[in-house]
């Protein structure tokens, strides 16, 4: 039944792996909660006291959910619909359910691109996120935003414009605007795409689900474009994302003194493709979507290089600030102060170390902190300098403690 979905998804205390785990080993929710305490310890890759929460039964969150669900003409996809992509299903967090509002397209068959880049972004982000999104619009493929403000939205008008298919994944619940200025567009995104969530109604845009949902536009996607972002951005974060998922990364190239377009340039300088119109990412994906494919006009205005492959860009080098150091050099790094971040934070950051780049399964079992606040608070650490990630989603600290 729906109704245990939405038990097994709001149950407290459990991460989205925790979940995961309970469901491949009981195989459906309805199991799972008639599973006895002595059934819940045998779950391989839980820890016994976490398992046991599942003998909370209260049915009344799911009963709630549902009901607004109903209300608000919401449907709730599961991870083991055949709707629910496959895409998504391989990344290595794909969300236990999604709240859909729309048409969802049939993304293993599309080319969906994920266009993001800064709130703060100038009128040359804007400019550029409204052609190029109208352009791989009107060239086939499906536009994936984050309907936040600056460059996601300015994508989303672009591709609706063009009267193609746009994808809104959201950082809280459907039944509200965030911002709420953009409701307009998330009506028109609902009424002619699709508006997609892994939060239920009434969930707040809180500033930790936005990183987590990042996953999602990543792994919705055959590729992610950059359009504008600094050096420390969530954009960046979304583009790292898409590489670990083995997706394609593409930029804009900006000025070369532009803080915005610092960002991105370096995606370009470190491998990913460069992009001036829409057509310099589809062309990647003719060959694999020749019935959804075709170039504005005869030909696309713009040929690289045929030595130039943007297919398969390669993952960032680690970046200056925050490469794997020697214990020696530790007295160069700054110290940090602990008074303006979260305990989540502070946590992390004393676990974490130098020279030694951590997993985040490792981070979750030391530091006992659900599996989407790890990444939330890894997402910002890494955004405000404090931590680098490394290949294979690993961690170091980039700053001394104070003692």
């Amino acid at each position: 039944m729906l109704k245990h979905w939405l038990w097994l998804a709001e149950l407290p205390g459990l991460n989205n792996q925790e979940r995961l785990a309970l469901l491949r080993h009981f195989g459906s929710p309805e199991d799972l909660f008639l599973a006895d305490r002595e059934e819940l310890g045998l779950a391989e890759g839980v820890p016994k006291g976490q398992a046991e929460l599942a003998l909370n039964r209260d049915l009344s969150a799911a009963d709630r959910i549902l009901a607004d669900c109903q209300r608000l003409g919401l449907r709730v996809l599961t991870i083991q619909d055949a709707e629910y992509p496959k895409r998504l299903k391989s990344i290595y967090d794909p969300p236990l359910l999604l709240y859909v509002k729309g048409r969802l397209p049939a993304f293993d068959e599309e080319a969906a691109i994920a266009v993001v880049g800064t709130r703060e972004c100038t009128p040359y982000g804007i400019a550029s996120a409204e052609r190029l999104s109208s352009e791989l619009a009107a060239c086939g493929a499906v536009v994936v935003t984050g309907l936040a403000r600056g460059v996601d939205s300015a994508a989303a008008r672009g591709a609706l414009r063009a009267g193609g298919t746009v994808v809104g994944v959201t950082g809280n619940g459907l039944d509200l605007y965030y911002p709420y200025e953009s409701r307009s567009l998330y009506d028109d995104v609902a009424a002619t795409g699709v508006l997609i969530s892994e939060y239920p109604p009434g969930a707040g845009a809180d500033g930790w689900h936005f990183p987590v949902r990042n996953r999602i536009m990543a792994g919705l996607s055959v590729a992610a474009l950059v359009v504008e972002a600094p050096v420390r951005s969530g954009a960046l974060i979304t583009a790292h994302l898409a590489l670990d998922q083995g997706r394609d990364v593409y930029a804009v190239p900006g000025p070369i003194d532009a803080p915005t377009s610092a960002g991105c340039n370096r995606l370009i300088r470190d491998g990913a493709g460069l992009v001036a119109e829409g057509w310099d990412i589809l062309r990647d994906y003719e060959a694999r979507f020749p019935e959804k494919l075709r170039p504005l006009g005869e030909a696309p205005r713009w040929t690289p290089l045929p030595t130039r492959r943007h297919s398969a860009p390669k993952a960032p080098p680690e970046p200056r600030e925050t490469p794997e150091r020697k214990p020696q050099e530790a007295q160069t790094l700054r110290t940090v102060d602990l008074g303006g971040l979260t305990d989540d934070q502070i946590a992390l950051l004393r676990v974490l170390e130098t020279d030694a780049p951590a997993q985040v399964d490792d981070l979750i079992q030391a530091t006992g902190i659900p599996a989407r606040r790890v990444l939330s608070a890894l997402t910002m650490l890494e955004i405000d300098g404090m931590a680098g990630q490394h290949s294979g989603k690993r961690y170091t600290r980039t700053v001394t403690l104070p003692d």
